[in-house]
């Protein structure tokens, strides 16, 4: 086994055999106040580390989702408006239900208008790119928001059908998520993608928490509205 003095200057220097610098080798401040010692890493909390893995996920995979559900609702529009969201750029127009109100930049990057009541129930639309197969990717945009966006413990598909809205031809997917703790209730997130005729392509998400049978009929009257 090599002893001390056999080691190098530079090892003698920062602590021999043992590894730890001799006192007489540190410079004055760490005599004083101690070697220093590498800083504990961050803790983020649970809901907020599952916001930044949705958002990291969605800038890996280049889609369009920012922010989890929760979130989302409750940073809905708090300004009041006219009694319906004209979306240029989608090339819609939707009236809103008693209580709604018009938001604006919405909370999801890629839509372009936002309309909500009291942060529990929102609709957004945007515009989409042209597709062969309009369920296909009504199933995909519904599996990558339910991924991001509701988080839940259980989801489930509770309705995927056919829907003509203001003489537009589509599909329609509705999830429900269910949470285990008592604090979340159940969530509902509704995916409609509406194909285009003299303009692009629409996407419309709808989402609600608690999920409720006056959510739902606010949602499929806002969607029903569209033209």
């Amino acid at each position: 086994m090599p002893k001390e003095d056999d080691l190098p200057a530079p090892a003698r220097r920062y602590g021999g055999l043992s590894g730890v610098p001799k006192e007489d080798d540190l410079p004055p401040s760490a005599r004083w106040y101690g070697a220093p010692a590498a800083p504990a890493p961050a803790r983020v909390s649970g809901p907020l580390r599952r916001v930044l893995l949705g958002l990291l996920a969605v800038l890996v995979a280049g889609g369009a989702v920012a922010w989890g559900a929760a979130l989302l609702l409750r940073t809905l529009p708090s300004s009041s408006g006219p009694a319906a969201v004209s979306d240029p750029a989608a090339g819609v127009r939707y009236p809103l239900p008693e209580g709604w109100r018009t938001g604006g930049p919405p909370p999801v990057t890629g839509f372009t208008s936002v309309a909500g009541r009291d942060g529990l129930v929102t609709v957004l639309t945007r515009p989409a790119d042209p597709v062969t197969d309009a369920r296909k990717e009504t199933v995909r945009l519904a599996d990558l928001y339910g991924r991001l966006l509701l988080h839940g413990d259980e989801v489930k598909v509770v309705e995927d059908r056919e829907v003509t809205v203001g003489g537009r031809t589509g599909y329609s997917r509705t999830l429900r998520a269910e949470y285990r703790d008592v604090v979340n209730r159940p969530a509902y997130l509704r995916v409609v993608f509406l194909t285009g005729q003299t303009g692009p392509p629409v996407v419309v998400l709808a989402a609600a928490q608690p999920d409720d049978p006056r959510a739902r009929a606010e949602l499929d009257t806002v969607v029903a509205g569209i033209r």
